[in-house]
């Protein structure tokens, strides 16, 4: 509350608000505007599950279904970030040479990553414009049909315009990112996503009312309740909205919660009054790959499904395919927990590093108590990060099984916003949670004579 009182009486806090809320709407009128050429309304039926397609869809915030200018949003950008991140670990010596050059280092870092942003928004452009195309024989407006006719290479002209509108929009929205980061609240990249989720939330629960309650405009047609309308269907909306809170406060906690790893260090004597010295440690948070392990085990088991739904194949190929690489049946399913498990431990490596550690600490004199410095510091923060993993990954299954599991039980999938999107929210919130306390707290300097 006090922290609340504080946001209100600081002006430059108000003023970045008021900015980021000002790119939040930019951003959701832009997911109106429909690419030209296009009829949006033909790729309605693709976003009816919460596969690869409905992740995609709810982070950009229902631009991908409306096909609007903006519908690849962000995800390039944090697709090339990742990329640019992997490829630093001794892969490209130019890559790791350039992370240790401090502020010019990451300035070439960052050219980069918008380089190769711009490089995948344009590939992914034509390639899904040609996809819906292929499965979709109305996505284009009729006029442009006839017009274009079968004329192969016109074809390739209307892809690479549209491509390039897409592309356009994508730098667009990286630009927003920019000046939500440099004018706003938080990391403008994370708050676009965020925002994108956010923004498909009445959706969903619009989509539950229908289902359970009332439908009366005939929206889900004959998917709806048995009971309709019902005690039972009014109890189990009040479940379903239950089962989110809960999620959202368990998610919550899981966040916040880390492993300290005490240390000490040798220049400083046993009797030093320090302020804070006592509690020097390395923090491990319990979910150290947030996220991207979810995100990236959807993708690649999506993916083919995704790919194979363009191309005509059999009915046993199809179903053959559908048994392992969707996660509603048990052979997918067992995948999707092994792929999220595979993930979170390499993306946790990748990011904690424990031979780096161990070797800034040995720089900084410092050591942990009962552990020798080097081999057997490096050897000690790998087991316990191993075990922090373990249960940072059981929990990320559980956070993804979830929305699975619920619509196998409720009997439907318009609950978009699951587990994944909820840890998304949950980490964006907390992060930027913490700068508006750092920013709104008191400078007050006491001097050394009173």
């Amino acid at each position: 509350m006090e922290t609340i009182k504080k946001i209100f009486k600081n002006k430059e806090i108000l003023k970045k608000i008021g900015f980021t809320l000002l790119a939040f709407l930019v951003f959701k009128l832009l997911t109106y505007v429909t690419m030209p050429l296009i009829d949006a309304s033909s790729l309605s039926s693709l976003f009816d599950n919460s596969g690869f397609l409905g992740i995609v869809n709810s982070i950009s915030g229902d631009a991908l279904r409306n096909y609007s200018i903006v519908a690849l949003g962000i995800s390039p950008y944090i697709t090339a970030s990742i990329i640019v991140q992997l490829l630093q670990m001794d892969i490209i010596p130019v890559l790791k040479e350039w992370g240790e050059e401090g502020e010019v280092g990451r300035q070439k870092i960052s050219r980069l990553t918008r380089y190769l942003a711009i490089a995948l928004a344009f590939i992914q452009a034509l390639a899904m414009t040609f996809a819906f195309h292929n499965s979709q024989d109305q996505l284009f407006l009729g006029s442009v049909t006839s017009w274009v006719g079968p004329n192969q290479g016109l074809w390739f002209l209307v892809y690479f315009y549209i491509a390039v509108i897409l592309t356009a929009g994508t730098a667009f929205m990286i630009w927003l990112a920019d000046q939500i980061t440099l004018k706003g609240i938080g990391n403008g990249s994370s708050m676009l996503i965020v925002a994108g989720i956010i923004i498909s939330f009445p959706g969903t629960i619009a989509s539950l009312m229908q289902y359970y309650i009332a439908d009366p405009n005939g929206a889900l047609g004959t998917n709806v309740f048995a009971s309709q309308g019902s005690f039972v269907g009014y109890v189990l909306f009040g479940v379903s909205i239950l089962m989110f809170i809960v999620v959202l406060v368990g998610i919550t906690y899981m966040q916040v919660a880390v492993r300290k790893i005490p240390i000490q260090y040798a220049n400083r004597p046993g009797s030093s009054k320090f302020k804070g010295a006592s509690e020097s440690n390395i923090p491990i948070k319990l979910n150290t790959a947030s996220v991207i392990p979810v995100i990236f085990a959807s993708i690649i088991l999506s993916l083919p499904s995704t790919i194979f739904q363009y191309i005509n194949i059999g009915a046993g190929a199809s179903n053959w395919i559908n048994q392992i690489f969707s996660y509603n049946q048990p052979i997918g399913f067992v995948l999707y927990i092994v792929l999220i498990f595979i993930f979170t431990f390499f993306y946790s490596f990748i990011l904690v590093k424990p031979e780096q550690i161990a070797e800034n600490l040995n720089k900084q004199n410092a050591y942990i108590p009962g552990v020798r410095p080097g081999f057997e510091t490096e050897s000690y923060i790998t087991k316990v990060l191993f075990r922090v993993t373990v249960i940072g990954a059981i929990y990320l299954v559980v956070i993804a099984s979830l929305p699975i599991i619920t619509s196998m039980i409720l009997g439907h999938t318009y609950a978009q916003i699951g587990g994944t999107s909820l840890l998304i929210i949950v980490g964006v919130a907390l992060e930027t949670a913490k700068q508006i306390e750092t920013d709104t707290q008191e400078k007050a300097y006491a001097g050394f004579m009173r």
